[in-house]
């Protein structure tokens, strides 16, 4: 073999490790950078979950909370109702009289809006 063939193949050589070193350098360069990569992402992950965690216990709580005045205003409701129909049943017996005048001119009030409404509705 001929020197300028030895030092080619030695060129070739040498620069076949070097590209392969280059290879392997990349190579650990890039895991490592995927590992602090993994790293920061697991540590935001662990940052998120209690966050998250208060987030969503604070939305039941707010939840539960919104149900229970719900509960509240609709039971509180169902008592004036009822005290509403008791006073009103209690006042007919006491004042029997005075209740069927006041229902008649009930009556009487609402057939004359009526009245007028369908007037409206027929010239309109």
């Amino acid at each position: 073999m001929s020197t300028f063939s030895r030092s080619a193949t030695n060129f070739a050589d040498q620069t076949a490790d070097g590209t392969t070193e280059a290879i392997r350098a990349t190579k650990e360069t890039a895991n490592e950078a995927f590992d602090r990569l993994s790293d920061k992402v697991d540590d935001v992950r662990d940052q998120a979950t209690p966050i998250l965690s208060r987030l969503s216990a604070q939305a039941e709580a707010a939840a539960r909370r919104s149900a229970d005045a719900v509960r509240e205003t609709s039971q509180q409701l169902r008592e004036k109702a009822l005290r509403a129909t008791d006073d009103t049943v209690s006042y007919i017996k006491d004042e029997p009289v005075k209740a069927v005048l006041i229902a008649a001119a009930t009556g009487a009030a609402l057939m004359a809006l009526l009245s007028l409404v369908s007037r409206t509705r027929r010239r309109g």
